[in-house]
């Protein structure tokens, strides 16, 4: 395992998965996974990209691998959350990335690419929300998503979103349903509680203009969190976007589509630094 340790700051685990030739040049792309996930989300990605790049994963604050050493109460903003990639760029000395984020990754990636567009040189939105529009879909019969998760805890909550009917179509296959809800039950109730304070009030619609570096978006088809009106959004905002649509309206692309997704990120990528020389 490998650790990025900060006095006063939260320790960050990443993975480096790096298969290219020592002997050529090599860009980074940096894998960042969503709300609830872990950095092992990315593993279907992983043998597709990682022969022609550098792969990063992060576990953000708190996630995965990644210590409770903060107080989610405090410490989940946007900025911080940003601060980390930062920091974790500078640590690895990576000048400009290839930045691909899902769902929550991908609403930091268009803050990074917005406040530091030096730093990123192409955006890859995977199911991405621009705000979060749905309540009672992830709050279990709860009032809230916070009281559900400390009532019910990580894994009970799970079973009761992901692991219900219509969160993966049904013909999915059970093992990947109890592995992803086995994933998600890892999580700390207080850093999920923290960050969807945060997600809650987020919008990233002003963030979109901002944008310069060519974005891919890699959405579901009538996606329960990306409604057309949020698509509309982003066509309407980002200066340079590719919209995929994934066959299905899981917002489990991610999981569901690895090789799809894997390669299309790895088109998009390689025909922007072809187009660079």
């Amino acid at each position: 395992m490998t650790f990025l340790t900060r006095p006063g700051k939260p320790t960050l685990h990443h993975r480096i998965d790096d298969f290219t030739d020592p002997w050529k040049p090599a860009g980074t792309i940096i894998l960042q996974h969503g709300y609830a996930r872990n950095s092992g989300f990315w593993y279907g990605w992983v043998p597709y990209l990682s022969r022609s790049y550098k792969i990063v994963r992060m576990d953000l604050r708190g996630h995965g691998d990644s210590p409770v050493d903060f107080d989610p109460a405090t410490g989940s903003t946007l900025e911080a959350y940003v601060d980390d990639l930062i920091a974790l760029l500078n640590a690895l000395r990576l000048d400009a990335v290839h930045y691909c984020g899902e769902s929550f990754g991908g609403i930091l990636g268009m803050a990074l690419a917005a406040q530091h567009p030096e730093r990123v040189r192409t955006l890859t939105l995977v199911a991405s929300p621009i705000y979060q529009n749905e309540q009672a879909a992830f709050s279990a019969g709860f009032p809230t998503r916070e009281e559900a998760l400390r009532t019910l805890g990580t894994r009970k909550w799970a079973e009761a979103i992901y692991g219900a009917p219509g969160f993966f179509p049904p013909e999915t296959d059970a093992r990947l349903r109890e592995w992803y809800v086995g994933e998600i039950a890892k999580s700390d109730v207080e850093v999920l509680c923290g960050l969807y304070g945060l997600l809650r009030h987020a919008n990233a619609k002003p963030l979109l203009p901002r944008i310069n570096a060519p974005v891919l978006g890699l959405y579901p088809t009538s996606g329960a969190l990306t409604s057309s009106e949020q698509e509309a959004l982003l066509t309407e905002g980002i200066k340079d976007l590719r919209m995929v649509h994934l066959p299905t309206s899981s917002h489990a692309v991610l999981t569901l589509e690895p090789e799809t997704c894997a390669q299309h990120v790895l088109s998009f990528v390689t025909d922007h630094d072809a187009a660079r020389h």
